[in-house]
């Protein structure tokens, strides 16, 4: 008897993860419903491209998450996007090394987060106040520099673009794809197994009880904001790379793509909750929607949009269903 009830309890659903379960289930069954409807939809390249087509949006999608899981939020990432690839191609016009240009813009990034999270914990600022003012500042920024389109034609990062890496017959993944997978293995064990993940956590959960713990709560913060910036420029370095250009208008409203991956995901709004895994499977979910609508061919693709709308309803809802079933219990256990 005892045996049996300790079998069970191995096999028994972890209900913090609801949400990071809805979303891995969602995405198998859109790709079984693609699979169904349309040839060639089955194959492991459908699967690969929806890796490479989004992998800066993946870098972004997992800063933005660190952020939120404080309970704060980072607006910047998309116009940083733009204003990453405005300095890039402008270097690489003039005749600078490309990975100086590359070091540059990471530099860039990781200077502009920690700006914003000093800001925010120094002078106790909102977030959103201080990332929306840094979104402005960074798409601005990138006009000063031209409000024309700068076409990349450097070999190198025309090499770096073009390279294909076979992962089976028939099939390749990019660099940017293996970049954002290694970035997802290092937040994974960043949040995991070190001291600053945890006390991520704890901020999210109760920034007032971390305080009182002794945890560093002012320093990691700002660190936040510094990951946030690094996977920003990074994710900006990816883009520029995919599409070879620079514009101001790159991304434009690319930052809730990103908090709508991190949401699908199961990253809780309120902070404290969440898997850095699921960003992953928000973005790929919201990539998925796309390659249906591709395969289709006879609807918009602003039906995208709506899909993604639809479905961050439904997740915030479940969401809100957690929070109000953890508060009973705590009143129950109290």
């Amino acid at each position: 008897m005892n045996k049996s009830i300790e079998k069970k309890s191995k096999f028994r659903i972890n209900k913090d993860y609801i949400s990071i379960y809805a979303t891995i289930a969602l995405f198998i069954l859109l790709f079984l419903i693609g699979s169904v409807l349309y040839d060639g939809f089955l194959s492991i390249q459908v699967f690969s491209n929806l890796f490479i087509d989004n992998a800066y949006l993946i870098v972004v999608a997992i800063g933005e998450a660190v952020a939120i899981l404080t309970g704060g939020i980072d607006l910047s990432v998309g116009a940083m996007i733009a204003f990453v690839s405005m300095i890039t191609a402008s270097l690489l016009q003039k005749g600078v090394n490309p990975f100086l240009v590359m070091i540059i813009v990471l530099l860039v990034g990781i200077v502009f987060g920690t700006v914003q999270g000093i800001l925010i914990q120094k002078f106790n600022l909102h977030p959103w106040i201080v990332t929306l003012a840094g979104m402005f500042f960074a798409r601005g920024s990138s006009y000063i520099i031209s409000i024309d389109t700068i076409i990349i034609d450097n070999p190198v990062f025309s090499k770096i673009s073009s390279y294909r890496i076979s992962i089976f017959p028939g099939a390749f993944i990019s660099i940017n794809v293996v970049v954002s997978l290694i970035v997802l293995a290092a937040a994974v064990y960043m949040l995991k197994f070190t001291k600053f993940g945890r006390t991520v956590y704890a901020i999210g959960g109760n920034e007032n009880s971390a305080k009182l713990m002794g945890l560093p709560v002012e320093k990691t913060k700002i660190l936040v904001y510094t990951f946030s910036g690094f996977c920003s420029s990074l994710g900006g370095l990816l883009f520029t790379i995919y599409t070879l250009s620079g514009y101001g208008l790159h991304c434009n409203g690319m930052e809730m793509d990103a908090i709508a991956a991190c949401v699908i995901g199961g990253i809780l709004l309120t902070g404290g909750s969440g898997n850095i895994i699921g960003p992953l499977f928000g973005v790929l979910t919201t990539g998925i929607i796309q390659s249906l609508i591709m395969f289709d061919g006879t609807l918009n693709s602003w039906w995208t949009k709506i899909a993604v709308g639809m479905l961050l309803f439904i997740f915030i809802a479940l969401q809100r269903i957690i929070v109000i079933r953890d508060e009973k219990r705590k009143v129950t256990s109290s």
